[in-house]
């Protein structure tokens, strides 16, 4: 599948830098140019040497064939609306939200048709942010999701498949409305959780703050990691996805509900049941490659 010349990376943050990382790594020699809301991230993009960093979206996607959306699905529209006329005929615009629907239905009607509008997202990422966070093994071995539209020209789907299979990605493509589903009970529900948790210890005054910090033990230790993500990007996927996270919100609940029943009652057949069950998942993943058996939740000796 024939290479991209000229890739634009829209916004500089974890996963652009990630980006253009992977690519030197796997020895594609398109041109790279990028830029970002602030002077600032754009300074430290072009320290790090990401690319040719401009000041300017319409500046960034001049004369490239792929044009990567790499801001938070809030700023979707505004960075559509940015780019628009600057894009080169037959170029594809793709993103890296977590969220598919409301991108699509915030960029899709900005961008002129003599392009091909390709959402995706790369399941990959840290709690951390900004240029330096990059690292080019980010990618590696993680599903990237592709959700076309019915009438995307096959060609440019596959061309960004290779795209995001030479980075280190396994690629798949579905449905947008079903990317929102999946991902409510993979990440986004998740982070919630998790989210609420911290936040219940910091206000719990039966236990000091030191305690807390001291004591954690793995389990809430991961909550914290997850609790520590960029929160502008977080704010903008619960309003973004709101009818699914919702529904498996409430899904949770039911399920909370139950477990609080069968503590209450001392039913340790329901709770060991339950756990047995649960525990196979994490084996699934396990046998899935997307995480390893090592102890820390197998971040001993990973980056991020």
């Amino acid at each position: 599948m024939r290479p991209y010349g000229h890739v634009a990376l829209i916004g500089l943050g974890l996963i652009a830098s990630s980006i253009s990382h992977a690519m030197r790594r796997a020895g594609l020699e398109a041109r790279i140019t990028g830029t970002a809301r602030t002077a600032a991230t754009r300074e430290a993009a072009a320290q790090l040497g990401l690319g040719e960093i401009v000041e300017t979206p319409g500046e960034a996607v001049a004369g490239a064939d792929l044009v990567v959306l790499c801001v938070p699905v809030g700023a979707m529209a505004e960075a559509a609306e940015a780019i628009a006329p600057h894009l080169a005929p037959g170029a594809t615009v793709t993103d890296v939200g977590s969220v598919k629907r409301a991108v699509v239905e915030a960029v899709a009607p900005r961008l002129p048709d003599h392009v091909a509008f390709i959402p995706g997202h790369p399941l990959a990422g840290t709690e951390h942010s900004g240029p330096a966070a990059g690292f080019a093994e980010l990618f590696d071995n993680r599903w990237c999701l592709l959700t076309p539209p019915p009438e995307a020209d096959p060609e440019a789907v596959a061309r960004l498949a290779a795209f995001w299979e030479a980075l280190g990605a396994r690629v798949e493509t579905m449905e947008a409305d079903h990317h929102d589903l999946v991902l409510a009970v993979t990440s986004h529900v998740p982070h919630l959780i998790a989210y609420t948790m911290v936040g219940v210890a910091d206000d719990l005054r039966r236990v000091t703050a030191s305690e807390v910090i001291n004591y954690s033990a793995a389990g809430f230790r991961d909550f914290t990691r997850i609790a520590a993500s960029d929160p502008t990007m977080w704010r903008d996927v619960f309003l973004s996805n709101k009818e699914a996270t919702l529904d498996i919100l409430g899904r949770f609940t039911e399920e909370l509900f139950a477990l609080q029943r069968a503590i209450r009652l001392g039913d340790g057949e329901h709770l060991h049941g339950y756990f047995t069950r649960t525990r196979a998942i994490r084996r699934g993943i396990i046998e899935a490659g997307q995480d390893t058996p090592s102890p820390d939740f197998g971040r001993i000796g990973r980056k991020g």
